[in-house]
């Protein structure tokens, strides 16, 4: 029952992580927190006056044991950091979460690979980030990632595809955002695993996403950026990557671009520049011996449309039956069985890119 003490102590407005590990110091165990005096906690000078007087009015509100069943039934479980399933690459890093809670499967291998960038990417760099993502996920790497919107999202996409990926959250887990990536969520959930150190219940607060983004990193061997522009909140985990000692991997973009921006500052500052998955591979001494589905295995219909693609300019249905002459209905399938081999992805709704793989 620690961890839901812990988890208790979290929901109090004014104790985060570094305040729960100096009462942790002080007491032992959060549940002697819990159950300590005023006095004693005046004593210990761990909490100011006003959030001590939060903790012993909030206390008698929190009932324990049914915190603990109701967040059974949503599927939710918490990891502390002395638990042996801790994820091992995270522990050492500075001001590391006392609690995690998550939905699925934490990691038990130190194969994993953040993918980060901008919210507002183009069809480029989502195109991009999927191939990661992808690419990564054949080779039984973790891809980790932070649900936004852009970048994030399609790295997600892309892993999902083939093994399995980690989404940390700047909110609690049992909060959607942004919204629209509810079955995104719910996928990563099943297939890897949905994270946060923030109690369930809490709402995403512009704060929390930096912050976040130390775990992000924290969780990886590397950090690949993809778009970024000068100011990004991605070259926030850079940051937090270099801090700890973690490489730094960079995709190029266009020099017209400001999206390009932070990225080309980072390879000249000395990140690693990459163009596919198999640098990274190659970097850390991995083999990848699953193949990408290959253009030879596609019908001549598939062949003729994929080939009608472009990598960074989106396609609409309606202008790819201009340049094929095929129906509607045709290249509705032979999209569809595309996606499915990983060599388009939508960038928009009903626009299309081709991916690269399987050449």
């Amino acid at each position: 029952m620690e961890r839901f003490y812990l988890a208790a102590l979290q929901m109090i407005s004014g104790i985060g992580n570094a305040r729960l590990r100096k009462l942790l110091d002080f007491f032992g165990s959060a549940q002697q927190v819990w159950r300590a005096s005023q006095q004693e906690i005046v004593l210990s000078r761990c909490l100011d006056e006003a959030t001590c007087n939060k903790l012993l009015h909030n206390r008698e509100k929190i009932d324990i044991l049914s915190l603990a069943e109701k967040w059974h039934k949503q599927g939710i479980r918490l990891c502390q950091a002395t638990d042996s399933d801790y994820p091992a690459l995270l522990r050492p890093i500075f001001n590391s979460p006392v609690l995690l809670y998550y939905r699925g499967t934490l990691p038990r291998t130190d194969k994993l690979i953040a993918v980060v960038g901008s919210r507002r990417a183009s069809a480029y760099g989502k195109n991009v980030a999927h191939m990661l993502g992808r690419e990564l996920a054949l080779g039984g790497v973790t891809v980790v990632s932070g649900a936004a919107r852009g970048i994030d999202s399609a790295a997600h996409q892309g892993a999902l595809m083939e093994g399995s990926t980690i989404a940390v959250l700047g909110c609690g887990i049992d909060i959607t955002y942004p919204p629209e990536n509810r079955s995104l969520l719910r996928q990563i959930a099943e297939q890897g695993a949905v994270i946060s150190e923030y109690p369930p219940g809490t709402s995403p607060h512009a704060a929390f996403f930096p912050v976040r983004n130390r775990i992000i990193n924290g969780l990886s061997r590397g950090v690949v950026v993809v778009e970024a522009a000068e100011k990004s909140g991605a070259l926030i985990t850079v940051e937090y990557a270099l801090e700890e000692g973690r490489d730094v991997f960079a995709v190029p973009g266009s020099i017209f671009s400001q999206s390009s921006k932070g990225v080309h500052q980072l390879i000249k500052q000395g990140a690693k520049l990459i163009d596919g998955a198999g640098d990274v591979f190659e970097e850390y001494g991995w083999v990848n011996s699953r193949p990408i589905a290959s253009i030879s295995q596609l019908s001549a219909d598939e062949i003729i449309i994929l080939n009608t693609l472009d990598y960074e300019i989106p396609l609409t249905i309606e202008e790819i039956m201009i340049k094929t002459n095929f129906s509607s209905s045709v290249i509705s399938y032979a999209l569809l069985q595309l996606e499915l081999s990983g060599l388009v992805m939508e960038h928009c709704t009903h626009c299309y890119v081709r991916v690269k793989g399987g050449i």
